[in-house]
């Protein structure tokens, strides 16, 4: 089927990105929509009026996940497309909030064009994905993985639950069980993001078509030895926990040369020294390890591979070793069939583009187990994301979301 090219209003969506960014903002120039935070929630009222304006149906399920519809018919699988406004303390204004407002701006084009679908659509603005209580709260109710357990042990770094932050802002935890959609419901998912790492600003690319989203596990490890005088105890007598850390930090190359592969990495991002005194020999040493690739069987071997080489220095250097697994994630393979739309919108526009694997974990990760699912990456200058240094050039936002417009008429249009 041959398909004319549309374009979005650039005025229009420049204008919500840049409204958008000024909500959370904070004198440092970082955004601070945490959550359930007052930053996020003035986000999420603004974002339904945007709806409520367009004449799109507005929806908002029992897990805060906010939805713009077109063409509803919930006996039909919708083609679905989204991200998330919520952000890290400090963030940039695109990560997330690029991929809601360009999905809105796409459902409102097709709206105003009278498109001929074959589907419903729905732009989503899914709730917690960046982790305040530990996980990717909306995309996983959606998905069916929130629990009554799960719920109950939620919380964030400051001891707040979400039950609590929930309530606070007038919603009900426990709705989120009832957020959960069935396989038959969805078409496919495409998410627009920022690539958040450097390979595409540095290829001059204008478009990543992603094929594999990266699984990790993430460890909190303990090595224990014995703390004692850093004058008066001789270096071959020491049960020195941080030289522990020190010698598996020099092989974590090696590890990830002989079992990982060139898309594997692996990051000692935390560490805490105990008793953390300069003239005490370090008794204790508690560090994490953050490790992916988008290869489910690597991340076994890597596993092995971390583990057996803590356990051979605890046992060469006197220390205990004992570690606790704080997340693991599944690596995804994009759908074949949404890569192909994609590919078939970036080569009508006549825009450059590559294919990458993501290196950080999306809500497309978890809507990838009930529905086919695919990403359009585009540049972060210099690979900077996370921070107030965040940005991307308007040539290329405009390139990802026509691109993403494209994709969703291509998936919508044909039965």
């Amino acid at each position: 089927m041959t398909f004319p090219e549309l374009q979005v209003n650039a005025r229009r969506l420049r204008e919500d990105v840049d409204t958008l960014a000024r909500i959370g903002r904070r004198e440092d120039h970082g955004i601070y929509r945490m959550s359930f935070s007052p930053g996020d929630m003035a986000g999420r009222a603004w974002l339904c009026q945007r709806i409520a304006d367009s004449g799109l149906e507005l929806h908002q399920d029992g897990a805060a996940n906010i939805s713009a519809r077109l063409n509803w018919d919930s006996k039909t699988p919708c083609v679905m497309a989204g991200s998330h406004i919520d952000t890290v303390p400090g963030a940039g204004h695109l990560d997330g909030a690029l991929g809601v407002v360009c999905a809105l701006e796409a459902l409102r084009v097709l709206q105003a064009e009278n498109v001929p679908l074959h589907r419903p659509l729905e732009a989503v603005a899914f709730t917690d994905e960046e982790g305040r209580f530990g996980g990717m709260f909306g995309s996983q109710a959606m998905a069916g993985l929130v629990t009554p357990d799960y719920l109950r042990h939620a919380v964030d770094l400051n001891g707040i639950s979400l039950i609590d932050a929930m309530a606070q802002q007038g919603l009900d935890a426990e709705q989120a069980l009832h957020a959960q959609r069935t396989p038959d419901s969805i078409h496919a998912y495409v998410e627009l993001h920022i690539e958040q790492g450097p390979v595409l600003d540095r290829k001059g690319v204008s478009i990543g078509v992603v094929d594999a989203i990266t699984g990790l596990f993430k460890w909190e490890i303990t090595l224990t030895g014995t703390a004692n005088h850093a004058g008066t105890t001789p270096m071959d007598m020491r049960n020195d926990a941080f030289q522990g850390l020190a010698e598996f930090s020099g092989q974590i190359d090696r590890i990830l040369e002989e079992y990982g592969s060139p898309r594997s990495t692996a990051t000692v991002g935390r560490v805490e020294l105990i008793p953390g005194a300069a003239n005490v020999i370090p008794g204790q040493v508690i560090f994490s390890l953050d490790v992916r690739d988008a290869d489910d069987a690597t991340l076994k071997l890597l596993a092995e591979a971390f583990s057996r080489a803590l356990s051979a220095i605890a046992r060469r250097r006197g220390l205990k070793f004992e570690f606790a697994v704080l997340s693991e994630l599944a690596p995804v393979r994009c759908a074949p069939q949404v890569i192909q739309a994609i590919e078939a919108s970036v080569e009508k526009a006549g825009l450059s583009s590559t294919h990458l694997p993501s290196g950080a974990a999306h809500d497309a990760q978890i809507i990838a187990g009930i529905a086919p699912a695919g990403m359009i990456f585009v540049p972060s200058k210099e690979g900077r994301s996370h921070s107030a240094a965040e940005w991307t050039a308007w040539a290329d936002i405009e390139a990802g979301a026509n691109t993403l417009l494209n994709t969703l008429r291509r998936l919508a249009s044909t039965s």
